[in-house]
């Protein structure tokens, strides 16, 4: 099991705030886009920033801080 400083935690506890906030507005985007395209781009877009939220949760939830 990785164990991680403060600092190590607050950084990844903000790159998922980060991925957050932009698939979010990926996702609204979509919603408001007319080009159909355009807006399954977005959408696969924000899957990705999606899925990246869940690995860096995991590996957040796997380490121990100190």
């Amino acid at each position: 099991m990785t164990v991680l400083t403060m600092k190590e935690l607050a950084f990844i506890e903000d790159e998922i705030r980060a991925e957050e906030i932009t698939a979010k507005t990926m996702n609204w985007c979509a919603t408001q886009c007319k080009e159909q395209e355009l807006r399954k781009t977005l959408e696969e877009m924000a899957e990705k920033h999606q899925l990246k939220i869940a690995a860096l949760s995991q590996y957040f939830n796997r380490t121990n801080n100190i």
